[in-house]
């Protein structure tokens, strides 16, 4: 067996991309400061964490179907906090600089900066959070759900910095203006960043996770449509970034005609079209997961459990109840399995499934036997209480190829995609 060379071993590469966010967060922290100073850093600090609980929570949720690492997500905050932001102070400061010296008009070099360099920036610098993790993490990356959450995390770690530089400086205007109280440009500031806007940077960068996550869905044959795909996901949210900072040149109500107009809709449509993939994974779980019931490997509750998130909650706090916070784990992690394991068999019977397809269910299928006896009595409590009429039960005895270990039915026939057939 060859052994991997040492910079390709996993402990070099955690240590190499910690030491790059750690050194990026400390520079990012002393240019923010600079400009800030220490009081104006504090402010801006203390003001701008608030939305950030509220957003990543939002996309937890949105996640819960088939939670993804919490490594990733943090991955993706840390990166767009530190590594992305220093990436967008350097670059537009160098690039705003650069124009007003060549055009000798600062006033329109910051227009220019604002409009163009900035989205072109911020934007690639993001996107390379979602890149990473598609490339990297393959196995945590499979449809669109997946990168709007690790898109819409790295654009709140962003923002979450970005925040702080603009409501430090804004909090030393006042300290040198004499501004306080509800005309301060603070408050303005506050205003508009935090209470009108806070989902404006992870608005755009979702646009480009949405592009990965189609790339994600996408076979392996398709290669076109998994680069072009991404790439015009990504020269969306650049547009909508810009058209977004360039509405404060669109006259006295520009700002606010954008912001009803234009990214109230956008948000809206996003939020639902998120919400609506969502309920389709959960849809696959119930229309995937009996083929495994017949085969043996699943219990004749788990279908219906793993396809209602009222269930599921149900399953883990009774686990966690009567058999420990342990128990309640096992659970969440059964359901995690299994919601994959129903993906990646849709993926399967669509013909995109990759070519390590039987390797990865037989892992997702161990998983799964290994906690069976542990989820059962879950499973069925909450089956009973979501559903006291009864659930859809799933008759039969599984083909012998199929079955799980210990089974020893008779064959029934079922129509929908066998691996083990094939």
């Amino acid at each position: 067996m060859r052994h991997p060379r040492w910079w390709q071993r996993r402990w070099v590469r955690y240590g190499a991309l910690s030491t790059l966010l750690a050194l990026s967060g400390l520079v990012i922290l002393a240019l923010v400061r600079e400009q800030t100073g220490t009081e104006g850093f504090l402010v801006g600090l203390g003001l701008a964490v608030l939305p950030v609980p509220l957003l990543v929570g939002a996309f937890r949720w949105l996640d819960r179907v088939q939670p993804g690492p919490w490594r990733n997500v943090l991955f993706a905050f840390a990166w767009g906090a530190c590594a992305a932001a220093l990436i967008a102070i350097v670059a537009n400061s160098f690039a705003t600089r650069w124009i007003a010296t060549a055009t000798a008009d600062p006033s329109s070099a910051d227009t220019l900066g604002a409009t163009v360099i900035a989205p072109v920036v911020e934007e690639s610098a993001k996107a390379a959070a979602v890149l990473l993790v598609f490339l990297f993490r393959r196995r945590d990356f499979t449809g669109i759900v997946d990168g709007v959450v690790i898109a819409g995390v790295t654009a709140t770690g962003f923002a979450f910095t970005e925040n702080i530089l603009y409501l430090g400086t804004a909090f030393g205007t006042d300290q040198l203006t004499g501004g306080s109280g509800i005309a301060s440009v603070t408050a303005a500031t506050f205003f508009v960043r935090i209470v009108l806007s806070p989902f404006a940077h992870p608005l755009f960068t979702v646009l480009t996770g949405i592009g990965f996550g189609i790339a994600a869905l996408s076979g392996e044959r398709q290669r076109a449509r998994r680069v072009l795909v991404p790439v015009a996901g990504l020269l969306l949210a650049m547009s909508m970034h810009a058209f977004w900072n360039g509405s404060s040149t669109f006259g006295q109500y520009g700002f606010f005609a954008v912001y009803g107009m234009f990214m109230v809709p956008a948000f809206g449509l996003l939020t639902w079209l998120a919400v609506w993939t969502r309920q389709r994974e959960l849809r696959a779980v119930r229309e995937e997961l009996p083929a495994y019931v017949y085969a043996g490997w699943l219990s004749t509750a788990a279908p219906f459990v793993l396809g209602s998130m009222r269930a599921r909650q149900m399953a883990r706090e009774y686990a966690a109840y009567h058999f420990g916070k342990a128990a309640g784990r096992a659970v969440a992690e059964y359901e995690g399995y299994a919601t994959t394991l129903a993906l990646l068999r849709r993926r399967g019977r669509q013909g995109r499934a990759g070519a390590d397809f039987v390797v990865r269910e037989r892992e997702l299928l161990t998983e799964l036997w290994s906690r069976r006896e542990l989820v059962r009595p879950a499973l069925e409590y909450a089956a009973r209480s979501a559903a006291p009429g009864g659930w859809p039960g799933y008759p039969g005895h599984p083909p012998s190829a199929y079955a799980a270990p210990g089974w020893h039915g008779t064959a029934v026939p079922y129509p929908a995609y066998n691996p083990y057939r094939s």
